[in-house]
């Protein structure tokens, strides 16, 4: 098993930022007279593209969905992308990773200046190699999209090199599109075992102990 590239998920597989984002989804929501009181129904916008989550779950047009995506930043990043924690275990996994010698970066479907706010906050960058994320222009909308950059930028002609972590089956699904294995973790609390095993997870880990036994030197 060799794969010298490991491309990490943010939301959920780092940090635990569902609540950020159940609230500015919240909010959001608000805007359109569309009350949500429990946040736990929310739980399904943790992961996917917020404007694909708009318009699955609430019927939203794209003009509407795009106008919900702005008033969902207004919120994030004021108050949202600071509701978050990283997970236990995080900083002291990915310095081991780094001291073994792989190469790390980030393959997020969130907006990339907020991906690297979560970082800069957190002290995470230290740890990272590259950051790719959706981008502004929308080219990079989808996960397959931004895993497919990320092999280009770090010239990764073969994908089945770099291993995609992650915890939702976007994820998983994602970098099967472009070819590459996955990880699909479940500390993160946000699926469960049967949907990894329905997105043929390549592998499966509970604890960051797991992970780093499964890429053992």
């Amino acid at each position: 098993m060799t794969y010298p590239t490991l491309i990490f998920d943010l939301d959920g597989t780092l940090t635990d930022s569902g609540l950020g984002i159940l609230r500015c989804a919240q909010y959001a929501l608000d805007h359109f007279n569309i009350h949500v009181a429990d946040l736990n129904a929310l739980r399904p916008f943790v992961g996917p593209p917020l404007e694909d989550s708009f318009i699955e779950f609430y019927g939203f047009t794209p003009a509407q969905a795009d106008e919900a995506v702005r008033i969902y930043r207004e919120r994030y990043f004021t108050t949202g992308v600071y509701e978050n924690e990283v997970y236990p275990g995080t900083r002291e996994a990915l310095a081991e990773l780094k001291r073994r010698g792989y190469r790390i970066g980030i393959g997020s479907s969130k907006n990339e200046p907020m991906v690297r706010e979560v970082l800069r906050y957190f002290d995470l960058g230290q740890f990272f190699d590259f950051v790719t994320a959706r981008d502004e222009a929308g080219i990079r909308h989808t996960k397959a999209d931004v895993l497919r950059h990320a092999l280009q930028l770090e010239g990764i002609d073969d994908p089945r090199k770099a291993l995609m972590i992650g915890d939702r089956f976007y994820d998983i699904e994602g970098a099967h599109e472009v070819g590459m294995p996955a990880v699909g973790i479940l500390w993160g609390g946000y699926a469960t075992r049967q949907e990894m095993v329905d997105c043929e997870a390549e592998y499966i880990v509970d604890t960051w102990d797991e992970l780093l036994d499964l890429l053992k030197e």
